[in-house]
């Protein structure tokens, strides 16, 4: 199963997150099938960047956003 997931980078206490669309099956961190935005929670309001036709053409071929995802792409206006 594909899914739509956050992957983290960044340093010691200043993480940045990727959404990432990855295999299900694969550890975090590892072998991503695409990349398609990036989370910043260290602004105040966080900084949210999603390529939304990206987005929308992966959740229409199936891929499942995470719990957190899912929150990521609704405050970026990306439907489900």
């Amino acid at each position: 199963m594909v899914k739509i997931r956050l992957n983290r980078v960044g340093q010691k206490k200043n993480a940045i997150y990727r959404v990432v669309v990855a295999d299900s099956r694969t550890a975090q961190g590892s072998k991503v099938i695409d990349q398609i935005g990036t989370y910043d929670p260290n602004f105040e309001p966080a900084k949210i960047v999603i390529d939304a036709e990206k987005a929308k053409k992966w959740i229409a071929n199936g891929a499942q956003p995470t719990e957190i995802a899912a929150k990521l792409l609704k405050a970026a206006g990306v439907e489900k």
